[in-house]
């Protein structure tokens, strides 16, 4: 089996900027990112972003300008010894009703082609509700990271789908969850 972990973006890798991220200008590295991909990649996972980026139906930013923000961010990562397995993004809006916005899993099941992965080890780690229950759609652990759109544990009281965890950050979510996870696993 393949271990395959799947991220959010915005707010979970770079900051969340309470609207979109438009440009590479806009686009900021969450502190301790760079330390969570490189430990995730020593661990083993296929680190795999699914993102919602409804901005580029909305005229809000280009194809072309994601494009060179990923470009960008992909590259910055490689710098600081961590990989991106893939990324994949929706570019509709709520109102398109596509299967591959979240919280419905139609980019997960894209991103999962050919692989054979246990869903039941396989890690969600996202900032909203919206990703909670896309993990949940999906059949996977999910992770709240609380450095995005949720700010505070008090908040997921009121989600209609409560995370596995909860951690402050990705690298967090890395040492508090992912790896006791890998541990618990080895004593099988």
């Amino acid at each position: 089996m393949e271990k395959v972990i799947f991220l959010d973006r915005d707010g979970v890798i770079n900051r969340d900027r309470n609207g979109y991220v438009r440009s590479w200008a806009e686009f900021d590295f969450l502190p301790n990112v760079f330390a969570a991909l490189r430990r995730l990649s020593v661990l083993g996972y296929k680190i795999i972003i699914i993102s919602n980026q409804a901005g580029i139906s909305k005229g809000l930013y280009t194809e072309a300008s994601l494009a060179e923000m990923t470009e960008k961010m992909l590259e910055r990562i490689r710098r600081n010894s961590a990989s991106i397995h893939a990324v994949h993004y929706c570019n509709h809006c709520d109102e398109d009703n596509c299967l591959c916005r979240k919280p419905k899993t139609g980019l997960f099941k894209q991103a999962l082609l050919g692989k054979s992965v246990n869903l039941n080890e396989t890690f969600f780690v996202g900032d909203s509700q919206r990703d909670v229950e896309a993990g949940k759609n999906l059949g996977c652990k999910t992770i709240l990271v609380l450095s995005g759109h949720t700010k505070t544990e008090q908040e997921v009281a009121n989600f209609k789908f409560r995370p596995d965890f909860v951690a402050v950050d990705l690298l967090d979510a890395v040492e508090s969850v992912i790896e006791k996870n890998e541990e618990s696993n080895k004593g099988m």
